[in-house]
């Protein structure tokens, strides 16, 4: 919700998803200009799986990783896999609108 607030205004938001399968439903519908993943997704899957897939769908694809403190691991996983920008949580609002300008050139 954080992420969606401190976008608003900025940037449009196209599309929402709740997990893996839901990101990259929407990913293909929409095609946005840049996703906000979390590597901690419920589920089977995680976020790291959704940007192998959401890549393997458009290489191009701008995908920003949200992680947390301590998951460099899926962090060096992420890099290996095409990941644009990392917002660490916790974070700020004004560091996620830098990230989503500094990751979409605008």
């Amino acid at each position: 919700m954080m992420i969606k607030d401190a976008l608003k205004g900025s940037f449009e938001i196209i599309g929402e998803a709740e997990s893996v399968e839901d990101a990259i439903r929407v990913f293909r519908e929409k095609r946005p200009d840049a996703v906000t993943m979390d590597i901690s997704l419920v589920g089977e899957l995680n976020g790291i799986d959704a940007l192998q897939k959401i890549k393997e769908i458009d290489p191009g694809a701008v995908v920003i990783m949200v992680s947390s403190m301590g998951e460099e691991e899926y962090i060096r996983r992420s890099i290996d896999l095409g990941a644009s920008e990392f917002i660490v949580k916790p974070f700020s609002k004004d560091k996620i609108r830098e990230t989503m300008i500094h990751a979409t050139g605008g």
